[in-house]
């Protein structure tokens, strides 16, 4: 059964990561400079991922793709080399996808290529960890002493950039902290490390479909707000990197030179 599916010119490819964000199932990851598919059995074929595409190296192609078959997949992701290699085995991990991730070692182990470690927790570069289960409990320590309250720093709202006006004076002169919207829940200590005397925006690069809207109302307030400074904050997973890519798209649309301050969060909340 043949069905749609991405393509990437490499030739075209500059690594830029734009296409990212476009791309909810976690499909896309850049791997040594390139973009790179690294499971079919992910991508959808639906394209959400050209438009963010500046070098327009992505178009829909089909071919068999049904039924999956992670042998013939393994021999794409086996010729981009070790770290495509080991995404992929990752991604199917974080997937508990355990029957082709047994498929695609078996396809390793036949052709006598090496097996690489891709459980690991210490970072995700090449993983896809954004909707693995974690029960992170068994890290809390427990404590009897009396909860200490702390005073709240937000200072604006709404603080979702879909709902954000562009326009509201708060935005005048601003200090902005643009954050993804899992991290002042992962870091207990948001508010006073990282809300003081900034305005908040929150958004989730790998959910929201609004990317282009987030872009252009982002260059809008850049052109007319004269920010004084921009803080960014996101988990340690690659879809929550395209934060970056955002906020520097929205600065090079409205031709701004902002210095960012870029934070990330890990799954176990500590400033990495």
């Amino acid at each position: 059964m043949k069905r749609d599916i991405i393509q990437i010119n490499e030739e075209k490819c500059t690594g830029c990561g734009d296409c990212i964000p476009g791309c909810p199932e976690g499909a896309l990851q850049v791997i040594d400079g390139k973009a790179r598919l690294i499971s079919d059995l992910f991508c959808d074929g639906l394209g959400a991922c050209i438009g963010n595409c500046p070098q327009g190296a992505i178009e829909i192609e089909q071919r068999e793709a049904e039924p999956y078959d992670e042998y013939k997949v393994m021999e794409n992701v086996a010729k981009a080399g070790p770290n495509v290699i080991k995404a992929h085995l990752k991604h199917l991990y974080d997937h508990s996808q355990k029957d082709f991730l047994n498929q695609a070692i078996d396809f390793l182990n036949e052709k006598k290529i090496e097996v690489p470690e891709f459980k690991e927790e210490a970072t995700f570069e090449c993983g896809c960890p954004g909707s693995a289960m974690k029960d992170l409990s068994e890290n809390r320590a427990e404590t009897t002493a009396e909860p200490q309250i702390l005073s709240a720093e937000l200072k604006n709202w709404p603080v979702q950039l879909q709902l954000l006006n562009p326009n509201a004076p708060y935005l005048k002169n601003a200090n902005l902290l643009i954050s993804a919207d899992c991290a002042p829940f992962a870091y207990a200590n948001f508010h006073q490390r990282f809300l003081k005397d900034k305005v908040l925006i929150i958004l989730c690069p790998k959910l929201d479909k609004t990317i282009d809207q987030y872009v252009d109302k982002l260059t809008e307030i850049f052109e007319t707000q004269d920010i004084n400074s921009i803080s960014i904050v996101h988990m340690q997973v690659p879809c929550c990197s395209g934060i970056e890519v955002i906020v520097k798209r929205a600065l090079e649309k409205a031709q701004k030179n902002i210095i960012i301050k870029d934070y990330t969060i890990s799954i176990n909340g500590e400033i990495i």
